[in-house]
């Protein structure tokens, strides 16, 4: 990336203008920022769940909305998670959410 990236009035309104795609079962993706490290959206529809998987690298979530949980805890709007490379988790969602997610490397589902 070479170029400054600016989304006004992100986190209270500004990502709810992006556009979302298929990702997996029940999760769609915005694509903000592709290579490495990368930047999305992720909007998990109730019930969601992405399985068991390891980190390669970094993984950083901010939930912006609605609430995720996985074997560590419970977290709703504004939690900020950092999965640090070789940390293994499940990720799910009951009232479904959406998280700015970063990444350094890609996970490895197990």
């Amino acid at each position: 990336m070479t170029d400054t990236l600016h989304m006004a009035q992100f986190l209270t309104s500004g990502w709810r203008h992006c556009a979302f795609e298929h990702f997996r079962d029940g999760v769609e993706i915005c694509r903000i920022l592709r290579g490495e490290p990368e930047l999305a959206l992720l909007r998990y529809a109730p019930g969601a769940s992405v399985p068991k998987h390891r980190h390669t690298g970094l993984e950083t979530i901010l939930v912006l909305e609605g609430s995720q949980s996985d074997e560590y805890g419970h977290y709703g709007p504004g939690s900020l998670v950092a999965n640090p490379e070789g940390s293994i988790h499940s990720v799910s969602s009951e009232e479904g959410c959406v998280v700015l997610i970063q990444w350094t490397k890609p996970v490895e589902i197990l």
